[in-house]
């Protein structure tokens, strides 16, 4: 395999793991980080320990504050920083490249929607750097949790791009024998799904909290992966995405594991904590909580009905009480399965 020189924007467990497999298949790789003291933690002992703990990273993952240093000379840029700071340093990274009259892949990373716009993390990046400094833009999807990555468990994602060539130019330098990659170009529902599983992870979160047992979560895993592929398909998506890795795989992993944030946000919840608590509690960014009033907003917007994501929007912004907001989930009408 041929070295790739990629910088990676965003040092948290899931940039930094993405780092670390680009790191063990000999690339060049950068860690961008805007933490001085995280990027010293990075260089002088290969931990990110707030993070990853103890799992110590190869030793070609190189961490950097400046910007402009991180990106010279990056054929593929991987950005991963939370939701809410995607388009500020997307903006920042324009500036950069126009600067040094470079050109790039784009690679997005984060699972979320941007408040207000509603946006995916593919057009937040597609909006603030320039064409001419970028060659195409990709997302990286699927059940991926960066504690079992770093660990090489055996891992499986998908990389979506309306340009096949390069989701396959990605495929090829993340691949090894613990982490493999499939392609596919279908942005919207790859983003989408990704980006709704986490608001159906803080409901299974809640569920296992309250006591409920296989029944309930798999009422909601089930119902909840419909109402992901319902919003989907009415924003253009291919149905066939929801039932990969983008879809029923991400949902899976996250809606049923102790790493995910936002199924341990859904366990606090239904511990009775409130939603200041629960977010001071973590210390990090639990991209669900926003992602399900951004949902809710745009499910009304576009007339998709959505119960379980009002009712977890309920629970989290409106106080509603968990065990209300399921009766009332049962006590709705029946119809027709696949209504």
């Amino acid at each position: 395999m041929s070295t790739t020189s990629i910088a990676v924007l965003g040092a948290g467990s899931w940039g930094t793991a993405l780092a670390n497999v680009l790191a063990e298949n000999h690339h060049d790789v950068r860690l961008w980080s805007h933490r001085a003291a995280q990027v010293a933690e990075i260089n002088e002992t290969h931990l990110n320990s707030k993070y990853l703990g103890e799992n110590p990273l190869h030793e070609g993952v190189v961490a950097y504050t400046d910007l402009r240093a991180a990106v010279a000379g990056a054929e593929i840029i991987l950005s991963v920083v939370p939701t809410k700071a995607t388009r500020e340093v997307a903006h920042k990274l324009q500036e950069t490249l126009a600067n040094i009259g470079q050109k790039v892949i784009l690679v997005g990373a984060t699972k979320g929607l941007e408040p207000g716009t509603y946006k995916r993390t593919s057009e937040m990046l597609a909006e603030e750097v320039d064409p001419k400094y970028r060659e195409a833009v990709a997302v990286i999807e699927g059940p991926s949790h960066a504690e079992g990555t770093i660990k090489h468990d055996p891992t499986l994602v998908s990389v979506a791009s309306d340009d096949l060539k390069v989701a396959e130019r990605v495929q090829a330098v993340f691949t090894n024998a613990s982490f493999r990659v499939y392609t596919n170009d279908d942005l919207v529902g790859s983003e989408i799904g990704g980006a709704l599983k986490n608001v159906i992870a803080i409901g299974a979160g809640a569920l296992e909290s309250l006591g409920y047992d296989a029944n309930a979560k798999a009422a909601l895993f089930t119902r909840g992966l419909a109402e992901i592929a319902r919003l989907g398909q009415a924003l253009g998506a291919n149905p066939l995405t929801f039932m990969g890795l983008a879809g029923v795989g991400d949902l899976y992993a996250t809606a049923t594991s102790v790493h995910s944030r936002n199924f341990r946000a859904g366990l606090q919840l239904g511990e009775g904590k409130s939603l200041d608590e629960i977010v001071a509690h973590m210390g990090m960014v639990i991209e669900g909580i926003s992602t399900t009033k951004v949902v809710h907003e745009l499910a009304q917007q576009k007339h998709v009905d959505m119960p379980i994501t009002k009712a977890i929007y309920q629970v989290l912004y409106e106080n509603q009480d968990p065990k209300d907001a399921i009766a009332e989930l049962m006590g709705r009408p029946v119809h027709q399965e696949g209504e």
